[in-house]
């Protein structure tokens, strides 16, 4: 196997996975379609480059994060559907990740945003 079909093969398993995600899990289907109007919104709201990577950069780590958050609760899930602590601080663990990704969405926004508003 060459190494352009060994990078061929891991992309269909990344657009697999995408489309798995967006099929089966209803906050990563949200925040896709949300980016729709985040990202043109990041071109609006920025001056540079630098405010357009943190501004776009904040909102694809939330779709990283909820991914991951994803593969957490499905792989738990896997194990087993029995209520255990371990799995629920799992569960939670990932549920918190994804929190402070949004937390970071929210200050790196914010701060743009006030740059731009401040008199």
């Amino acid at each position: 196997m060459t190494i352009f079909s060994k990078i061929l093969k891991a992309g269909s398993h990344s657009i697999k996975g995408l489309r798995t995600a967006f099929k089966h899990e209803f906050a990563f289907c949200a925040e896709v379609l949300l980016s729709i109007v985040v990202i043109p919104l990041a071109f609006f709201l920025g001056n540079t480059g630098i405010e357009y990577a943190v501004l776009i950069g904040s909102w694809l780590l939330i779709l990283i994060v909820e991914l991951l958050n994803s593969a957490i609760e499905t792989i738990v899930d896997r194990i087993s559907l029995e209520k255990h602590k371990l799995s629920a601080r799992a569960k939670d663990m990932g549920a918190a990740a994804v929190f402070i990704a949004w937390l970071n969405f929210l200050i790196m926004w914010g701060l743009v945003i006030f740059k731009i508003f401040r008199w």
